[in-house]
């Protein structure tokens, strides 16, 4: 059996995203399907539309979505029809050396879990396979995934903003307490300030940061970054953004977290740091661009640099406590959100994505 519904597919890429009626299956085994209300649009996304990252079309892109569950196969009991539930495309198998050891983010099943299938997902009216980006493709009516890739949220979170929770927020917040495990009275910088650095900024400000500086070349980002906790801005456009640091600080910063996926802004967290600090990049650099770290900093000066994949996350427990922290006036989710469409004017979101103005823009998809 298979459902028709609605999705904006990638066929080629670097192109558009066209409207298309798709095919998608009954849920199989430990796999749920969800109606989805609202989707996030990631600059990954955006990354696939423009080229920038290979992709395999056709591919129905989107993997930041809130839903609601339709129907569950077998092996699914944490779920049920009804229940409202967030996507992360961080999936895990909960039985590999990673997940035992709590780390399941670096899941090793993660692809398997994802992409394996009797049958697609998801097919073309003529039968044809479409891929769904990280088994979710949330840019879509309906989307069928597993288990481990989906978290029920409370009510009382606004479907439009729980949204952001799955990627955006649980980035962010993660990348600051998860992976750089900042310390009350810690001085902080956050190189670019979209979703992901907007959500590292109120990270600090809950983790006690002393100084929390918000740095970025958009002025209207740098206004609100004073909103979100930031105690400093930076326009990197009117000034070296490493100098400004070491003039707020004195030292350089005890963390850095790199919020563009560029290698130079990797370069320049790092370079921002005191000695025995740790940069911690979020964002996803291509590989042609190699990270320009000097050698004696490392070494001399015992700096760090590390990755932070999904800001090493535990989302079936963070996002249930990410959601609580907006409930506390602690976390400003609706706020992050600046920018609206639905899937007919989903390439249109794109492009507000892409000027850089706006921090999140989300699709609406269905009805809650």
């Amino acid at each position: 059996m298979s459902t028709r519904m609605t999705a904006a597919v990638l066929n080629a890429a670097p192109g558009p995203l066209e409207l298309e009626e798709l095919l998608i299956d009954d849920p199989g085994p430990d796999e749920v399907l969800v109606k989805v209300a609202y989707a996030g649009l990631c600059h990954s996304d955006l990354h696939e539309i423009d080229g920038t990252f290979e992709t395999q079309p056709p591919i129905v892109l989107g993997h930041e979505a809130v839903g609601r569950i339709v129907a569950t196969g077998v092996g699914v009991s944490e779920f049920a029809p009804g229940d409202t539930a967030v996507t992360c495309l961080s999936a895990y198998c909960g039985n590999c050396e990673y997940c035992v050891a709590g780390r399941q983010t670096l899941c090793v099943n993660r692809a398997r879990l994802q992409q394996e299938r009797s049958r697609p997902r998801l097919t073309k009216l003529d039968g044809r396979p479409v891929r769904p980006t990280a088994g979710i493709g949330a840019f879509a009516e309906m989307i069928l995934v597993h288990k481990n890739s989906l978290v029920t949220i409370p009510d009382d979170v606004r479907p439009e903003t729980a949204s952001v929770l799955g990627c955006a927020v649980t980035t962010g917040m993660g990348a600051v307490l998860h992976s750089a495990s900042v310390h009350a009275g810690q001085s902080v910088a956050v190189v670019g300030l979209g979703g992901v650095g907007f959500a590292a900024v109120q990270a600090a400000q809950l983790a006690g940061a002393a100084q929390i500086i918000g740095i970025d070349v958009v002025p209207g980002k740098l206004e609100r970054a004073v909103r979100f906790g930031a105690t400093h801005v930076v326009d990197a456009r009117e000034t070296d953004p490493v100098e400004a640091v070491r003039a707020i600080t004195g030292t350089g910063v005890h963390h850095a977290f790199e919020a563009v996926g560029s290698a130079a802004t990797a370069g320049q967290a790092f370079t921002m740091l005191r000695p025995g600090g740790t940069a911690t990049v979020m964002g996803m650099i291509p590989d042609s661009q190699p990270i320009p770290v000097r050698g004696a900093e490392l070494f001399l000066e015992e700096k760090r640099i590390q990755g932070s994949f999904m800001g090493s996350n535990h989302f079936k427990v963070d996002v249930p406590l990410y959601a609580h922290f907006n409930r506390m006036g602690l976390l400003r989710l609706d706020d992050l959100v600046t920018a609206r469409c639905d899937l007919a004017t989903i390439n249109d979101g794109f492009k507000a994505l892409a000027s850089g103005r706006e921090i999140r823009v989300v699709a609406r998809v269905g009805e809650v």
